[in-house]
């Protein structure tokens, strides 16, 4: 009898040895396995025919009623309904989850979305209509998106994206995940648990795919347009309850905007390759001049090598003015405040972490990423929030050529998908950037900057932003736990 025991307790030690070393193997795989191919990608800088800087704003009058002024969506809309050929689309958020239908400035961008996508093709049969999303809009195939049904009964080619294929940005569960659950896939009958976005309950399947925090965050379009193409590339989402986000978007046309539908090209490879290819691409301009007016696609960790190594290429009399809905990412906060001690002249506007689609948050991260920068010196403002987020992803860099600043001055921007954090940066999520570099005077640059001053220093009867005072969070427990939910991906941001 002793014996069998002692087996049995053998076999047990043995078994529970195995399971720990198939869990690591995992978590370690799994956090550095080669991407596929296609992402993680500097494309080219390419001219540009021409370029908009796109805004949606809101702010609050001095009777604190809530006002807003949007730009982006309206283009978008009237891009697909100029199309002949092909429309291209990459959105993270497509649906009407969390909204309330009477809220204040609430706005169905996903049914304006879905009708003009439709209308499009009814009026244009030929015109081919790809759209790539998250799978979090079917709550991970917990639930039918009625969007995306009537899209697919419509012609149009729906790519929900693998996220499988990604590396795991919390490996501490994912590893757990891959080995266990990952088989038992979802059904979209329903379930008993309550829906962390809706109204709908979901299954246990739903919530364990959704703890592994991970997406395709980008928002991209492109569009053929006359004889040439168009980009557009934007913060914001088609999603009911973001519409009142404040978000920022570049638009562009020429052959450059083929390496934007590469990049789309690469989701489609391995997520539903039986697409086949979107559009012949080998024709994109090449690099150009550093005088000329460029664009350049960045995607995952090319925007975090960008943004610093710029920093740290930074001296005296360059001036940062960067506006991010979270920052939390160790790199990019030490190379801001590097760049700050070696003379560089920044200012930095971020959400404060308050709101959530009705939900009050804890201020992590960006409360103790501020309180660094500010002990550090560098000025920080919140963004005026009111429910909704100050959502941009938007950073200005300028720079002084050799006689000083004048109107010649070397200016960059960068925006689109983008947060500065780990999970955003550091191949994870998937994500995309522009970066368009050309001097100060350019209108595109002038509109970027002048976007930033109004929400610096606000405006008569318009407030955008707070002194850092307001929101200001110098709890050491908080700040360390923040740190730890970085370094580990134990967390949404």
């Amino acid at each position: 009898m002793t014996t069998r025991i002692q087996r049995w307790r053998t076999l047990l030690k043995w078994c529970v040895l195995t399971a720990l070393l198939a869990w690591l193997g995992m978590m370690i795989y799994h956090s550095f396995k080669p991407l596929p191919q296609g992402i993680s990608v500097a494309a080219p800088a390419t001219e540009v025919e021409q370029v908009r800087f796109l805004a949606d704003l809101t702010w609050v009058d001095d009777d604190d009623v809530r006002t807003t002024d949007q730009q982006i969506f309206d283009r978008i809309l009237e891009l697909i309904g100029q199309a002949e050929q092909l429309i291209v689309l990459d959105k993270f958020l497509f649906n009407e989850f969390a909204g309330l239908p009477d809220g204040p400035n609430m706005r169905p961008l996903s049914d304006q979305l879905t009708e003009a996508l439709l209308t499009r093709k009814t009026d244009r049969p030929d015109v081919r209509v790809v759209l790539i999303t998250d799978p979090i809009n079917t709550l991970y195939g917990g639930l039918d998106s009625d969007h995306l049904n009537v899209l697919r009964q419509a012609g149009i080619e729906v790519v929900i994206t693998d996220l499988t294929r990604l590396r795991d940005s919390n490996p501490l569960w994912s590893g757990f995940w891959r080995l266990c659950c990952q088989w038992f896939g979802n059904s979209s009958n329903g379930g008993w648990l309550p829906n962390p976005v809706g109204r709908e309950k979901v299954s246990l399947r739903t919530w364990l795919k959704l703890i592994n925090f991970k997406a395709n965050h980008r928002k991209t379009l492109v569009v053929d347009r006359g004889n040439t193409w168009t980009g557009l590339v934007t913060s914001g989402n088609p999603h009911d309850a973001s519409s009142a986000h404040g978000n920022v978007a570049l638009e562009y046309s020429g052959a450059g905007v083929l390496h934007l539908l590469q990049s789309e090209q690469a989701v489609v490879d391995f997520s539903k390759p039986e697409l086949g290819l979107l559009a012949q691409a080998n024709n994109a301009a090449g690099a150009v001049p550093q005088i000329s007016p460029a664009m350049q696609v960045l995607t995952e960790s090319k925007i975090r090598d960008y943004v610093i190594s710029t920093l740290e290429h930074s001296g005296p009399g360059a001036r940062v003015d960067l506006a991010m809905f979270y920052l939390s990412h160790r790199g990019v906060v030490r190379s801001l405040i590097d760049a700050h001690e070696r003379g560089v002249e920044l200012r930095v506007l971020l959400d404060p972490s308050e709101d959530a689609f009705g939900k009050k948050k804890n201020g992590i991260p960006n409360r103790q990423v501020a309180w660094e920068l500010h002990r550090a010196g560098i000025p920080v403002r919140w963004c005026d929030t009111h429910g909704e987020q100050c959502h941009s992803k938007f950073m200005l860099v300028r720079k002084p050529d050799e006689q000083g600043y004048s109107s010649t001055t070397r200016a960059a921007l960068l925006l689109g998908s983008a947060n500065f954090t780990r999970r955003n940066l550091d191949d994870f999520n998937l994500e995309t950037n522009l970066l368009l570099q050309a001097r100060s005077e350019y209108q595109a640059m002038i509109d970027a900057a002048d976007f930033f001053e109004l929400r610096w220093n606000n405006a008569p009867n318009q407030h955008f932003s707070r002194p850092y005072e307001y929101y200001a969070d110098h709890s050491h427990l908080r700040y360390w736990r923040y740190r730890l939910m970085e370094a580990t991906g134990l967390s949404t941001f």
